[in-house]
């Protein structure tokens, strides 16, 4: 049996829209076997693959291997290689505490964990270069994807792919985009996408900087949290995130995180102010939890598409958790909780355990 573990993530972190993330130590895990079953043969499943499921919101998983965004990515990685379905007795049980549809990456694991698990199911032996390449066919944002599957604090980008091999049924779009039919096997090879598609590198993060993540009981669907956005800015508000943005990558590792200056380099206008309106308390509680006002206090954004609250500090970590989710309730009676997160340096990993 194997253990496919894949870190959750946040992306944009202010002003670094589609550019950087990072990865947060709460995972989604496979575990993964292809053992008969012990009490002898059983009906075949679908595609050889049997699904099960714990965690947030099982009601909204879909455990028919022809839909699940993460064996329709795996399948993607077989077929590419040849391989149009999952070895024998094959089983995934998938465990996730990473909240649906809220801004910390879930997408995003899912699709790194699914073509991990392509990888090792079909024996192909891909290094994480070569697996990124896959991940960013089916997620176009290598933001979240390059946080989860290397770890730690990373800026991006992306080179321009065949809008031709986008639209092939065989690629199994995540949400962002619109999804093929599910499952459907063609018979023919997918699109194999080009070597070094993608490319990332890691910034230093300082130790001492912790990551409260404040989670209202609501989803905003990144499609959604897209479709409010402008298609043209101003050069004003570009320059306005590209100087904060040279900054931050920087201001971040070092030893001595200086608040002001943080808290100032995550200020943004490509995309919290038009977000706004979906997300009742986001201009207040960016505004108005400042390290003035709450000491330990770094910086404060919008995680990914939201709706939740990532709040960089150093300590203090409840009384800011509090503060912002008293302005959701105030605002809009929402209910939020709370948790405190670190860099998950080591990002995916795929180890061999005991069978169970």
């Amino acid at each position: 049996m194997h253990l496919i573990k894949v870190p959750c993530s946040s992306a944009n972190i202010g002003p670094g829209f589609d550019v950087i993330g990072l990865a947060l130590n709460m995972y989604l895990e496979l575990r993964v076997s292809t053992k008969p079953h012990p009490n002898g043969p059983t009906e075949p499943a679908p595609l050889n693959c049997t699904l099960s499921y714990t965690g947030v919101d099982p009601e909204s998983i879909d455990l028919d291997p022809n839909n699940n965004l993460i064996t329709r990515t795996a399948l993607y990685l077989l077929r590419c290689h040849n391989q149009h379905g999952f070895p024998p007795n094959t089983s995934v049980a998938i465990h996730n505490p990473i909240p649906l549809g809220r801004g910390l990456g879930s997408s995003g694991a899912a699709v790194v964990a699914g073509a991990l698990l392509g990888n090792l199911l079909g024996g192909l032996n891909l290094p994480k270069a070569r697996i990124l390449d896959f991940v960013l066919m089916v997620e176009r944002h290598p933001d979240n994807v390059a946080a989860a599957l290397y770890g730690g604090f990373v800026g991006t980008y992306l080179n321009e792919l065949s809008p031709e091999d986008l639209v092939r049924i065989e690629v199994p779009l995540s949400e962002v985009l619109p999804q093929p039919a599910g499952g459907v096997d063609t018979g023919l090879r997918p699109p194999v996408p080009p070597v070094d598609i993608g490319h990332f590198r890691r910034f230093q993060w300082s130790a001492s900087l912790k990551a409260v993540a404040i989670i209202p009981d609501f989803e905003v669907s990144t499609a959604k949290a897209r479709g409010v956005l402008p298609t043209t800015y101003s050069r004003q508000d570009m320059i306005f995130n590209l100087q904060r943005l040279a900054l931050l990558t920087t201001v971040l590792g070092d030893n001595t995180p200086n608040p002001a200056l943080i808290y100032s380099a995550m200020q943004d206008k490509i995309h919290q102010p038009y977000r706004a309106g979906l997300i009742p308390a986001l201009p207040n509680i960016i505004s108005s939890i400042t390290p003035a006002t709450h000491k330990g206090l770094c910086g404060i954004c919008l995680s990914g598409a939201g709706p939740t609250i990532l709040a960089l500090a150093t300590e203090n970590f409840e009384a800011i958790a509090q503060a912002a989710i008293a302005k959701f309730k105030e605002e809009g009676g929402i209910n939020c909780e709370w948790m405190l997160l670190e860099p998950a340096e080591d990002g995916s990993t795929v180890v061999e355990i005991p069978d169970q």
